[in-house]
């Protein structure tokens, strides 16, 4: 079975890196689902989205919080190199809510990027804001 090589990494550290068989990611021209022998792309990642990706070993689907970055499809690897990552069994839900909560009750997030980040926290750890 042909599997893709994926690595998701951040500036501070290789969140996950494996054999997918596939990997959806919100770009800013919109979801991407990527399957072994994808045609080459290269993508903005949608700053505060979440990426999927379902291991080839068949365990957990991997989910993780993503800030601005980039996506590229060469051959069957896969980059998701963002400026932020974090993975869902990592997210601090009470954290998540709190920075939400400000982000809503602030006026210094104008462009909306803390409350799109902490939303997208939500959304990897599986909780409805």
């Amino acid at each position: 079975m042909a599997t893709l090589k994926v690595g998701l990494v951040s500036p501070e550290r290789e969140v996950w890196s494996g054999d997918a068989k596939m990997v959806v990611a919100q770009t800013i021209e919109g979801s991407l689902g990527i399957l072994p022998g994808h045609a080459p792309v290269l993508g903005v990642l949608l700053d505060g989205s979440v990426v999927k990706i379902e291991p080839a070993d068949g365990g957990a689907p991997v989910t993780a919080m993503v800030g601005s970055g980039f996506f590229s499809v060469a051959g069957d690897e896969v980059s998701v190199l963002a400026e932020q990552a974090e993975l869902s069994n990592e997210v601090d839900v009470a954290a998540a809510k709190r920075a939400l909560e400000a982000a809503q009750a602030s006026g210094d997030d104008e462009d909306g990027t803390a409350e799109r980040r902490a939303l997208a926290r939500l959304r990897a750890a599986g909780v409805e804001a």
